[in-house]
């Protein structure tokens, strides 16, 4: 070992060593417990660093999440709007998937107005969000009572586009960092699926990814070297998988209800909303 790396080592052990792998992959309290409701999901940080989650305190708000793990409210939605997910485009606008508006909202993050940036009298209830680079949007659309599901594609003009009505639950979802793989799963029926993506934003090529026996299935993240994260509801676990499918870590947490994860903005950390806890956990991944 390097000298400056037994350097690094002895001064990281003042706080928290980043050199132990004891300290990798290891969930810890974030924030505080029933800071909001059993929907708190959709964590995303934004191009400044900062953390937002859905429903905080009561449904239909967004909140400010501090590094300390403190959290002020950032926006209420308009009545009958709920969010589950956030994402953002390059300009800095925020997008939120509107399950009980059945609409993805458009959020100025200057003046906190909110517009319907995408509405179908088709959509169910959209649930999960993933963008592209060229700020396009694929959004997971589940109809829980049915047990089925659909994917769309939302242009940046605000349409939005079919790709499959025929899958099941559909929840988490998310791209491959080089956007050329689309990963959807589906919460009912336990399955993980994946589809190539063309230049247009068309997905193709169907094919199982994996698939499980128990558990429910949520939210899910590529990290930049592409492996999936993926939220085992129910059984408070993390699975990360490689790009062909196989099972190469597990992650332990303290609440069971694992609703969905975000990567912090230098890939050192993951944050995890727990909707049993109603807050959220913690862990390094470098």
């Amino acid at each position: 070992m390097l000298k400056s790396t037994y350097l690094a080592c002895a001064i990281a052990a003042i706080g928290i060593s980043s050199c132990s792998p004891k300290t990798l992959f290891q969930a810890q309290d974030f924030t505080k417990e029933n800071l909001f409701t059993q929907n708190i999901e959709g964590p995303n940080f934004d191009s400044k660093g900062q953390l937002y989650v859905v429903n905080f305190q009561k449904d239909g708000t967004i909140a400010k999440v501090m590094p300390d793990g403190s959290c002020e409210l950032f926006l209420t939605l308009p009545q009958g709007s709920t969010a589950n997910a956030i994402q953002f485009d390059d300009k800095g606008a925020m997008y939120l998937a509107d399950f009980s508006g059945h609409n993805v909202l458009k959020v100025n993050m200057q003046t906190k107005e909110v517009s319907v940036f995408s509405h179908n009298e088709r959509f169910n209830q959209p649930n999960d969000i993933c963008i592209t680079r060229k700020n396009v949007l694929f959004a997971s659309d589940p109809n829980w009572k049915q047990s089925t599901g659909q994917i769309w594609r939302i242009d940046t003009d605000g349409s939005s586009h079919l790709l499959s009505s025929d899958m099941g639950t559909t929840n988490g979802i998310c791209l491959s960092p080089d956007e050329k793989t689309l990963y959807v799963n589906e919460s009912i029926q336990r399955n993980i699926w994946a589809f190539d993506v063309d230049a247009q934003g068309n997905i193709s090529n169907k094919r199982l990814f994996t698939s499980f026996k128990d558990g429910g299935l949520d939210g899910m993240k590529c990290d930049k070297s592409g492996k999936l994260y993926v939220t085992r509801w129910g059984l408070g676990k993390i699975l990360v998988f490689n790009s062909s499918g196989q099972q190469i870590k597990e992650v332990t947490t303290k609440g069971k209800q694992t609703s969905n994860l975000v990567f912090s903005p230098n890939q050192k950390e993951a944050f995890v909303t727990l909707q049993d806890r109603k807050g959220m956990e913690k862990f390094r991944i470098k």
